[in-house]
């Protein structure tokens, strides 16, 4: 016998569309499908308790399961003993899938991940997708391919290989980039990540580069993003046709014109920014870096409204699992208050990135994101009112049931409490009384 029918009766809709809330009769879930969204089908008979689950959403709200554009699972790790900062493929793998589950417990169900140690990521998502562990449903680059001078280009120069447990690949030339492409799809990533410089001061890669990757890896039937936080890899990256851009922190209105022509998204990643910004002092930053920090954090921002007034879509991702500071089951949501205290979105607009519009980084841009027939059963019941108050999605506890792929999720399951490093977690901060208006 197959799973049994989810019928969520009663409360206020939001579909995810951008569409006015409404009054909610029935949403009716079968398998991992939402099958029908209004009055209950005449075939199911709500007494039939061994077939039909019913949820009573009377008083609480209806959104689809959330999802984060920019979500890193095996990166950071803590000090964890007895291997602090470690790098092997079997930890970072387990690290992952611990991170997995914290997030699909936050509310998010689908996360694109640009990019991890080792195929990391590629694993867990294999794992999740064949029943092993529980977690959300991934879409996933393997190491970031980087020029020299790219973002995972840390080393110096008299090693002439990059460490098989950087996050990264550094490579000297477009033959081995596209080498690293092949091998990477080979593996089973979803996209291909690149990696120009840390800050956008300087291009890492050649607009040949750029364009003959995105060529090669859509050949293959793989997608493309690149972090760019500088002008020319922004503008050359839309003239490539990569799929979305990260960050876009220092392109100029004249890069951002040629980005609203080409159509390519741009996925800003602010959470990561603020959160770098407010506690670069704590996180033991220089006062040059500070600088960076907030100047790359006000041109981000200052974009993002540019973005806005030139039809720029834009995605929400929050560069969780990069940093100390932005923490898996904690930062997820954060993105969408920035969108609305900062860049002037409302709380609908913010939710459909957070929804409908982030689907496109999973792939799943026709089947994932709202809530209607058809589509995939990812659904969110909430106690408070999201449009009232948009960080009302930062707190979990706001959840009273949590639907992926038709299943529900046990959020209340314990975590396993560990000491994750010496730095504490001080909470939301953002209140950026530094960035220029």
């Amino acid at each position: 016998m197959g799973k049994k029918q989810i019928v969520i009766q009663d409360g206020i809709l939001i579909d995810g569309t951008g569409d006015k809330p409404c009054k909610n009769e029935t949403i009716v879930i079968e398998n991992n499908r939402i099958r029908n969204v209004g009055k209950l089908p005449a075939d199911i008979n709500l007494e039939d308790k061994d077939n039909v689950q019913i949820i009573d959403a009377a008083g609480r709200w209806i959104i689809p399961g959330l999802i984060d554009a920019h979500c890193h699972l095996s990166l950071r790790q803590p000090d964890l003993k007895p291997e602090r900062w470690s790098t092997s493929a079997e930890f970072c793998t387990i690290w992952a899938a611990r991170n997995a589950r914290k997030t699909l417990k936050s509310g998010i169900t689908s996360i694109s991940s640009p990019g991890g140690k080792w195929f990391a990521d590629v694993t867990v998502r294999n794992a999740i997708n064949g029943g092993l562990i529980e977690g959300p449903r991934i879409f996933t680059a393997g190491r970031l391919i980087n020029p020299v001078g790219g973002i995972s280009d840390r080393f110096p120069p008299w090693m002439e290989d990059t460490p098989d447990d950087n996050s990264g690949v550094v490579i000297q030339n477009l033959e081995g980039m596209l080498e690293e492409v092949r091998r990477q799809i080979k593996r089973g990533v979803d996209f291909i990540k690149l990696g120009d410089s840390f800050w956008g001061d300087q291009q890492a890669f050649t607009d040949q580069e750029i364009k003959s990757i995105v060529e090669e890896a859509h050949r293959r039937g793989a997608r493309v993003a690149i972090h760019s936080r500088g002008s020319g890899s922004t503008r050359a990256s839309a003239k490539a046709g990569v799929d979305w851009i990260m960050h876009a922190d220092l392109a100029t209105e004249e890069d951002m014109e040629a980005v609203a022509e080409s159509g390519v998204p741009i996925v800003p990643t602010m959470t990561f920014m603020f959160n770098a910004a407010d506690f670069a002092s704590e996180m033991g930053y220089s006062q040059r870096g500070i600088d960076i920090v907030r100047r790359n954090t006000e041109g981000c921002v200052r974009n993002m409204e540019l973005a806005r007034k030139l039809g720029i879509t834009v995605l929400a991702g929050t560069d969780t699992g990069n940093s100390p500071y932005t923490l898996h089951g904690e930062c997820h949501m954060y993105e969408a208050e920035i969108l609305t205290k900062y860049v002037g979105y409302t709380p609908m607009e913010a939710i459909v990135a957070n929804t409908k519009k982030n689907a496109f980084t999973i792939g799943l841009e026709d089947q994932l994101g709202t809530v209607e027939p058809g589509k995939l059963a990812d659904v969110l019941i909430l106690d408070k009112d999201p449009l009232a108050d948009i960080t009302v999605l930062q707190n979990p506890s706001n959840i009273v049931s949590l639907i992926k792929d038709g299943t529900i999720v046990d959020t209340d399951a314990p975590e396993p409490d560990i000491d994750i490093g010496s730095f504490e977690w001080p909470g939301r901060h953002f209140a950026a009384e530094w960035l220029s208006k």
